[in-house]
């Protein structure tokens, strides 16, 4: 029985220390998030510069992720977090004095950013599947309400230091310091991946290599849904706030609060929808809530008040919040190729998380923002042709509606 309770301990202490790294990862992207609007305008980029420059994000974390994988299996989750959370801290620190000097240092540390966020975030899905596995339910949802949870937490505190007239570069010097700091303290208590890989034969078996799987159509199925929800999601936090604002002419602080509400209504659903996978399973669930998300992006882009588009903006939210974790679950279903698939599944999905927000700014260029925003809703529409991908592995099309664990 002590056996017992302290496995339980250590479960415990494992998924607390799973939201710190979701938490951490999640505050410090909204707070550079937050603060777009103010290094638009100090070095008076247009849209399509503004995407070219968010793109060095994308460049940093697709060059890390396809290897993360790789990088899990070697070091282990925790201690790539720690490290990959230094590495961010670095990124930020570069960002708030770089962008005072012009558009090449940003974009250094964007890229330093983009990269470690990355790693950071294949390392923490990882976990979080060992964590779900050993309490034997749902929660890899309720991780990503945890991120999601940080995103609110750094957009209300980057529009309160817009309010306040803070410069982004005490704002973000100030995150920088509590992110390194915080998590690698934080991460302490991640469980050992390998210790809970069950022995499934006794004879040895050559593993396959971690770039192997991305030659497995299921895998790569799994990518192509985590694309179009990381596609509205990555949109959402680059472009919402200033689509708003261009837009609608509306204030800074109004733009912020738009994205507050978008991150809210994402928030809200990854903490209380693991009863709705859990009762009706993964594929009819992403189904509903990429078909609310649609409609969600049409009112934002075509309501003809302000305040209707907040209410775009919370449906958008609502429903792009669960694609990406579910995803993530989907593709951790067999432990012993939980961290080569999770990179393959976030390193797709992170093409578009990362890569979309650019396109979105090209074409923002070539008309306007918020028009460009109806892309977000044709892909999650069309992404409605690959979920059933999602069902665990085994499931049969009879059972695709039972309801299933994660």
């Amino acid at each position: 029985m002590s056996e017992l309770v302290r496995a339980t301990a250590r479960t415990t202490s494992a998924v607390r220390a799973t939201y710190v790294a979701f938490i951490g990862a999640g505050s410090a992207f909204a707070s550079w998030a937050s603060r777009i609007p103010q290094v638009r305008d100090r070095l008076e980029l247009t849209s399509a510069d503004l995407g070219i420059v968010l793109l060095a994000i994308a460049v940093g974390s697709l060059i890390a992720l396809p290897t993360a994988g790789m990088i899990v299996n070697r070091f282990g989750s925790r201690s790539t977090v720690t490290v990959m959370s230094i590495v961010l801290a670095i990124g930020l620190v570069i960002i708030s004095t770089g962008y005072l000097l012009g558009v090449v240092p940003l974009l250094i540390g964007l890229f330093v950013l983009g990269f470690a966020m990355g790693a950071w975030d294949v390392a923490m899905n990882v976990h979080g599947a060992v964590a779900e596995r050993q309490l034997g339910r749902s929660i890899m949802p309720r991780f990503h309400a945890g991120f999601s949870a940080g995103t609110v937490l750094g957009a209300l505190i980057g529009a309160l230091m817009v309010a306040l007239g803070i410069s982004v570069t005490v704002h973000l010097l100030a995150v920088a310091a509590i992110i390194a700091v915080a998590i690698p303290l934080g991460v302490r208590k991640f469980l050992d991946e390998e210790a809970q890989e069950p022995v499934e034969s006794s004879r040895p078996a050559k593993k396959p290599h971690a770039l192997a799987r991305w030659k497995e159509p299921r895998t790569l199925l799994i990518g192509l849904v985590a694309l179009s929800f990381a596609f509205a999601e990555g949109s959402g936090n680059d472009w919402l706030n200033i689509a708003l604002i261009d837009g609608y002419d509306s204030s800074p602080v109004t733009g912020t609060l738009a994205f507050t509400t978008f991150l809210v209504a994402m928030t809200l659903v990854r903490w209380f929808g693991n009863g709705l996978l859990d009762r009706y399973g993964r594929v009819p669930v992403l189904r509903v809530l990429a078909a609310v998300s649609a409609v969600g992006v049409v009112l934002f882009v075509f309501s003809p008040f302000v305040p209707l588009a907040f209410l775009g903006a919370f449906l958008w939210g609502s429903g792009v919040s669960l694609g990406f974790p579910v995803a993530m679950s989907a593709a951790a279903d067999e432990p012993a190729a939980a961290a080569a698939r999770v990179s393959v599944v976030a390193s797709i999905g992170y093409f578009a998380f990362l890569a979309g927000p650019p396109l979105i700014g090209f074409l923002g260029g070539h008309g306007d923002v918020l028009r460009a925003l109806l892309l977000v809703a044709l892909l999650l529409l069309c992404s409605l042709a690959v979920m059933k991908a999602l069902r665990p592995i085994g499931e049969t099309n009879t059972t695709e509606n039972t309801p299933t664990r994660g």
